[in-house]
């Protein structure tokens, strides 16, 4: 297998938050629904079986107006401490969030491994801005309760 580091996009960001808080922005379909995803994007949440193994379907809706439909599968789950995913429809890939409790707040690592350096190459600059946009995203998220 092609090794890691080449087939990913890993990024990091602060959230002065606790890690139970972030998780819970994370394990929340309401809350997940209005952070997943880059700028300017809504999303529909249509199952959400929040446990190793449960699925997550939800359709992304685009500025534009086209509609993205997505199938994941959580794949571990460690409250406050770790979400991975496996998304299965489009770009397969695996997600993993790793929540570190760090001085007055939470380190938020966030990696999207794909299964080939070339596939990753092919979508690595529209991905590294998207995941941006979703950890600014999700921090607002957990600043809003």
């Amino acid at each position: 297998m092609e090794p890691i580091d080449k087939r990913s996009d890993a990024r990091s960001i602060f959230i002065a938050a606790k890690p139970a808080e972030v998780f819970a922005a994370m394990s929340e379909p309401s809350r997940v629904e209005r952070w997943w995803g880059p700028d300017g994007f809504r999303n529909t949440i249509h199952k959400f079986e929040f446990q190793p193994g449960g699925t997550w379907l939800l359709t992304m809706h685009a500025p534009d107006g086209t509609d993205y439909p997505n199938e994941s599968r959580f794949t571990r789950l460690v409250p406050g401490e770790l979400f991975e995913i496996e998304h299965l429809s489009g770009h397969h890939f695996i997600l993993t969030i790793t929540l570190q409790a760090s001085g007055d707040g939470t380190g938020v690592y966030w990696r999207q491994t794909f299964d080939t350096i070339e596939h990753y190459a092919g979508i690595a600059q529209f991905v590294a801005g998207a995941n941006e946009q979703n950890l600014q995203r999700l921090a607002a998220e957990v600043q809003r309760s």
